[in-house]
């Protein structure tokens, strides 16, 4: 799945972003944008999107690089915490933990996405015969799991973001 994000990024400039204080994330510390947290302290925000789990400092940070290290710990604690709640609430281990730093950066404020991989039983149609035989590429996996992603509509987030919670 991150392949397919950072080919859409390649060739692109380093953001001049410099003294940025109004980001999405800003705006959700600031409670200016309506998001479903599933932890908070003092130092950190973790929010269920619609496809991804977020977790970012309170304080403002553009690159992971520039992160006060207390932030940059407590940050790592928090997204330990709420990505074991989360494979706990979805019984599946397997994830993505991302970070980006202005390559494939879309919003600039220091975070994390946890992406749960998706379950291909009933959604996904079962592997051919011929899949059987060999392996896949590491394209055709990274292809299966991107198509195999889905979105959580709003009540399915609001069930998610309650087990996430009750697990923490």
């Amino acid at each position: 799945m991150t392949s397919f994000l950072i080919k859409a990024h390649e060739n692109r400039a380093p953001s001049p972003w410099s003294g940025y204080q109004d980001c999405v994330f800003c705006r959700i510390i600031r409670d200016e944008t309506p998001s479903i947290r599933v932890f908070e302290n003092d130092m950190v925000i973790a929010i269920l999107g619609k496809a991804t789990h977020s977790s970012f400092p309170k304080l403002t940070s553009l690159a992971f690089l520039s992160s006060p290290a207390d932030y940059a710990a407590a940050v790592g604690v928090a997204v330990t915490q709420v990505a074991r709640a989360l494979t706990q609430a979805l019984d599946n281990t397997a994830l993505n933990v991302v970070c980006n730093q202005e390559y494939a950066q879309a919003v600039p404020h220091v975070h994390y996405h946890v992406i749960p991989a998706p379950k291909f039983g009933n959604k996904q149609p079962p592997p051919s015969a011929a899949d059987d035989t060999k392996l896949l590429t590491v394209k055709e996996m990274h292809q299966r799991e991107y198509e195999g992603r889905t979105e959580l509509d709003e009540e399915e987030g609001a069930i998610l973001a309650e087990q996430i919670r009750s697990k923490l």
